[in-house]
């Protein structure tokens, strides 16, 4: 599936950046669904549009923030001083004899908003609300950030994979994995309107820094585990320990273009910085993730959501209802699945 090509993919919310990113006043460019588009904060929250002036095409995020405008600021243009509001509309031309009338073009506007610390943009009217995760107003849990990077994987190969029981043993072997016990514990699969609950137990081993971050002396343990999947590209996994801890782990693979994915992930846990000090929670995900990321970028990234390019086990029911959701949803608004050229 070429997601570029789906026009329902552009109705839905995706983090691009941490807010923090947005704190000095300067406008960002950020590349979604393979449209270039340029954010600030403007008077009500974050802003975006697409990046290009619509007077001689220049990148609007070469610009700057103009705060003499009807509601703004505004983001203005490096070439001719255009500025544009959050809608899109020219508001103001310097040149004209009454600057701030503005002009009834414009720039694409885009939505935008903050919800869990990070920006989140959607090209076009949304189909879906931006995906609830409860731990974030549970008291009892704090968040980390982890990270926020671009990997060469496409969304729906990295989501496959948060829910792929069968690669922990190998690609895992070295964090937490058991490579003499291959077999992929069972799971359940619930559906949801916004895509579905997996709910299964999975042994694993305490290695290292694990046994300090799930308070365990044993060497190994057993995860209990709801992954959650949003449509299209976002999880929100939630881990159990026998321990108490819980550590849950949103990651949103926010697709730049068909073959390249802004990697965005932070996580929720029932514990203290004293008990278990962020540099190591991320240390140890990150260490995780980059097992993850040398496999996914050496995939393939036109994923078909049908059945017969590619062979299927078990263990794949996840990754398989995956495809099957996503090809539903494109019939539902009038598409078909956008492909690669069969090669000669």
């Amino acid at each position: 599936m070429l997601a570029t090509k789906q026009k329902v993919l552009r109705r839905f919310w995706y983090p691009v950046m941490p807010e923090a990113h947005l704190a000095g006043g300067k406008p960002v460019p950020f590349r979604l669904l393979g449209r270039d588009i340029v954010l600030w904060r403007g008077k009500d929250g974050p802003a975006a549009v697409t990046d290009r002036c619509p007077h001689r095409g220049a990148k609007l995020s070469l610009g700057f923030i103009d705060a003499d405008v009807p509601d703004g600021p505004a983001i203005a243009c490096p070439y001719h001083g255009w500025a544009f509001g959050v809608d899109g509309r020219c508001r103001k031309v310097p040149q004209a004899h009454e600057p701030l009338r503005g002009m009834k073009g414009g720039t694409t506007g885009h939505h935008a908003t903050s919800r869990y610390g990070w920006i989140w943009v959607a090209l076009e009217d949304p189909v879906a609300p931006i995906p609830d995760i409860p731990e974030a107003a549970d008291p009892a849990f704090r968040q980390i950030d982890e990270f926020h990077e671009e990997w060469a994987v496409a969304g729906l190969r990295l989501m496959e994979n948060s829910f792929d029981m069968a690669h922990l043993s190998y690609v895992h072997a070295n964090t937490f994995g058991i490579l003499e016990e291959p077999r992929p514990a069972p799971v359940s699969i619930e559906h949801t309107p916004w895509g579905f609950v997996m709910k299964g137990e999975a042994p694993v081993t305490n290695k290292g820094i694990s046994k300090e971050l799930i308070r365990s002396d044993s060497e190994r343990t057993v995860r209990v585990i709801e992954g959650r999947w949003f449509l299209p590209f976002l999880r929100a996994s939630r881990i159990d320990y026998p321990t108490g801890l819980t550590h849950v782990l949103v990651t949103a693979a926010t697709p730049i273009n068909d073959q390249r994915s802004m990697i965005c992930q932070w996580v929720y846990r029932n514990d203290t910085e004293a008990d278990s000090p962020a540099e190591k929670v991320i240390a140890f995900d990150r260490a995780v993730t980059t097992e993850d990321r040398l496999i996914l970028e050496s995939s393939t990234w036109d994923v078909p959501l049908g059945m017969s390019e590619e062979l299927h086990m078990p263990s794949d029911k996840p990754g398989i209802e995956m495809r099957r959701r996503l090809a539903a949803l494109l019939a539902e608004h009038g598409e078909t699945e956008a492909r690669l050229p069969p090669e000669d």
